[in-house]
């Protein structure tokens, strides 16, 4: 199929390119960017006018629950989701049931994602066998296998010597290590922020220094050994602050943050609002301010959404014994927007952090217009306001701290390999 997408307000940052211009898609491919672009004959022609047009977003950071847990999602619903919230890639979490420690689990899940047929699904393998932080997995293999990056998510890496031998063999195989970095000793029986909203509730806190101690330990792992490695989901201000630092001297080290951490903060518990309950838990008005410092000064890399969903009977619960976890493929674009609306990011940088960074970062062929690229492309209505409820959500799982909420920004078009894949209506 062909494609002209008309008069859209085309930014790629990969090419410096912001302009309003016109995109030609053949057999897949970009074929050109210009102004006034003749169709050729059977070419689908999408009028974009007053919508932006970029490079398809790449989400880092998604549990797709399937293998084993499909009650709460799984690669097609997960998959519609996605498309829905403008994402033509997604890169899904390994603690599945079973885990994403094999070439078996991973070559299911890219079967299955080609089977839909909707957006691509990278697997991330873990980093330990079985997720049991004892004994490293044969990461040659996952990388083989298609895995775009190792982690334990859910679980940090508990042992440093085992960490600093992950960081040399991922090195060595050419494959990211995403950290979950939490110290589980300081988090205890936590289960939201330490701080004053915690001790009103009665709630045990989680304090921020678990964060900030073990993203100084991954940091300086990756400095000593020389190797890269990525800080999932930051949450506090002093991540951030170890980070940019790093980043001064020159240490191989990438982070992500969410649309939680820099919309809400743990008044968003008051009620025990299990919606609100999260890991890394929600933190505070400063942490929250740092965060949306770290994206305007480039400190954080990227914007992911840690999709977790979770059946309602997981979440309808004493807020002590609800899981962690929301969804979040489908609010993500509109609350990102709000920071170039707030002025934090201009709109080339929004891009660059949910689609050019994560796809360098992973060394994905994705995240760029320039021609001759696959033409994975996101078209967006800045304008189109929404209300989250749970028939707008293509999720399984409803559990979202913005339901009832009003939302400004959608995707209007999500194009994959040159394929529509989703029209917004």
């Amino acid at each position: 199929m062909n494609l002209l997408i008309k008069a859209g307000r085309v930014i790629d940052p990969s090419q410096g390119i912001d302009k309003v211009a016109d995109l030609l898609v053949e057999n897949g491919v970009v074929k050109e960017i210009g102004a006034g672009l003749a169709a050729p004959a059977g070419t689908e022609v999408i009028d974009a006018a007053g919508k932006y047009v970029v490079p398809g977003l790449i989400d880092m950071h998604v549990h797709l629950r399937d293998p084993g847990l499909e009650y709460k999602e799984d690669i097609v619903s997960g998959a519609r989701a996605a498309v829905a919230g403008g994402f033509t890639s997604v890169c899904c979490m390994p603690n599945t049931k079973p885990v994403i420690d094999n070439k078996a689990i991973a070559s299911y899940i890219i079967a299955k994602a080609k089977e839909q047929g909707l957006c691509n699904v990278f697997p991330v393998g873990t980093i330990t066998q079985g997720m049991g932080g004892e004994r490293l997995s044969e990461m040659g293999e996952l990388k083989e296998s298609g895995c775009v990056a190792v982690s334990d998510d859910g679980r940090p890496v508990k042992s440093a010597e085992l960490m600093r031998r992950a960081l040399q063999y991922a090195r060595g195989m050419g494959i990211m290590v995403i950290s979950h970095a939490e110290d589980l000793e300081l988090v205890g029986e936590g289960t939201m922020n330490e701080g004053f909203t915690s001790t009103e509730l009665g709630l045990k806190g989680i304090p921020r220094v678990a964060e900030d101690i073990a993203t100084a330990r991954e940091i300086m792992l990756a400095e000593y050994t020389g190797s890269p490695v990525h800080i999932a989901h930051v949450s506090t201000e002093g991540a951030v602050r170890i980070i940019r630092d790093a980043k001064a001297r020159g240490v191989r080290v990438t982070c992500e943050t969410a649309p939680h951490y820099f919309t809400l903060t743990d008044d968003a518990v008051r009620g025990y609002n299990t919606n609100a309950k999260m890991n890394p838990p929600l933190r505070e008005a400063a942490d929250l301010a740092a965060i949306r410092e770290g994206l305007a000064d480039g400190t954080i890399d990227c914007i992911a959404t840690d999709h977790a969903p979770h059946h309602i009977d997981e979440k309808d619960l004493e807020f002590n014994e609800a899981m962690n976890g929301i969804i979040g493929l489908e609010t993500s674009l509109p609350l990102s927007l709000g920071l170039v609306r707030d002025g934090v990011l201009t709109l080339p940088a929004l891009v660059e952090r949910m689609s050019c960074r994560p796809s360098a970062i992973l060394g994905l062929d994705r995240g760029t217009l320039r021609p001759g690229a696959i033409a994975d492309v996101t078209v967006i209505d800045p304008e189109k306001g929404w209300t989250v409820t749970p028939a707008a959500l293509a999720s399984k799982s409803k559990n979202s701290p913005w339901l009832g909420a009003e939302m400004q920004g959608a995707a209007a078009c999500t194009i994959v390999g040159g394929k529509v894949v989703y029209t917004r209506g």
